[in-house]
């Protein structure tokens, strides 16, 4: 039997959990703001301290981040690890629990261990303590408790203020875990900044899926050469019109005596300069000038964002103002860019 359709504002049986929704995402975004505003004072200056010891460990590849925590925590530290080395800060995680059944061999006296636990008492932590301190390996500990075991122990505390759990019984880490994420997203970015880690840098690490697909550079999708349509300014419009049919790009770049791109011609331009004397007329009179172009370098999602904004099927691929290629819209939608 079909359920019965419901009017917008009419009450349900699912408006309790539209509520408990509404409070998590409150007191979460309030958990937030805490930290936000924890970091203009002395979390600020620890954290400021932790981005200069990670970005000293891991410069020129010497060292890595190693991320470490249990539970809730560890959860968190896997996708930290994630981040960094996403976004070219080298990182691994090491399990707490495993690490003292032979991962701590993952740890070199060249890395810096970043330890999340928001009690600070996870006991577990206690053989990566131990090897850090034998290998004089530096310790940031991510916790909401600097006198905690894991406070006392670690070369840098980023204490975390104290925060309500979504939670209704205080018990499952909710507003704590997205605290922890996102300081540890901040450490990420910071070092990202500090590197002047480009969109290029990034398709390093991200060549699959849409992702990688976004960036893309225009150089490795446009047509070049012959497949270019071009024709030099004063060209009849009778010429121009063949060109543009030849190439089937629906548009025709006009270039100066220098081979300069001045301007462009499209089926819309036809549409709008359509009478009897068109043919008769010289490409000059019926261009656009100043097209709007991108370079070879650019990533294909910048290249799409122009032709979306601009409502135009091909761009011109422009190096020092001379056409060097030529992108159509299907182009970059045949590589996954959307």
């Amino acid at each position: 039997m079909p359920k019965p359709v419901r009017l917008a504002g009419e009450e349900t049986d699912e408006m309790p959990a539209l509520d408990s929704a509404r409070k998590t995402v409150h007191l979460e975004s309030q958990g937030l703001a805490t930290l936000a505003q924890a970091l203009e004072g002395d979390l600020g200056r620890a954290f400021c301290k932790a981005v200069e010891v990670i970005a000293k460990a891991v410069e020129g590849g010497a060292g890595r981040v190693i991320v470490t925590g249990m539970g809730k925590s560890g959860h968190v530290g896997r996708k930290l690890a994630a981040t960094f080395a996403s976004t070219g800060t080298p990182a691994s995680f090491v399990h707490a629990a495993e690490a003292g059944h032979g991962d701590l061999g993952m740890v070199t006296a060249k890395d810096v261990v970043v330890a999340l636990s928001w009690s600070g008492e996870t006991p577990e932590l206690r053989e990566v303590i131990h090897h850090t301190q034998r290998f004089d390996v530096p310790v940031i500990a991510i916790t909401s408790e600097a006198a905690s075991a894991l406070g006392r122990t670690s070369d840098i505390v980023l204490a975390l203020p104290k925060a309500t759990e979504a939670c209704p019984h205080g018990l499952a880490p909710t507003t704590s875990t997205t605290m922890q994420l996102v300081i540890g997203d901040a450490l990420a970015i910071a070092l990202l900044e500090g590197r002047g880690f480009t969109a290029s840098d990034f398709r390093v690490f991200h060549p699959g899926g849409k992702l990688g697909a976004a960036l893309t550079h225009v150089r490795d999708l446009m047509h070049e050469g012959d497949k270019i349509p071009l024709v030099p300014a004063g060209t009849p419009m009778s010429q121009a019109i063949l060109a543009m049919s030849e190439k089937s790009f629906g548009c025709v770049g006009v270039t100066d005596a220098s081979r300069r791109l001045v301007g462009i011609v499209t089926d819309g331009d036809l549409r709008r300069h359509m009478g009897p004397d068109l043919l008769g007329k010289g490409i000059d009179q019926v261009m656009t000038k100043n097209p709007r172009s991108v370079a070879p370098d650019a990533i294909a999602s910048a290249a799409l964002e122009i032709m979306n904004s601009s409502k135009i099927m091909a761009l011109f691929v422009v190096e020092e103002g001379r056409p060097v290629g030529i992108l159509h819209l299907h182009d970059v939608l045949r590589a996954g860019v959307a």
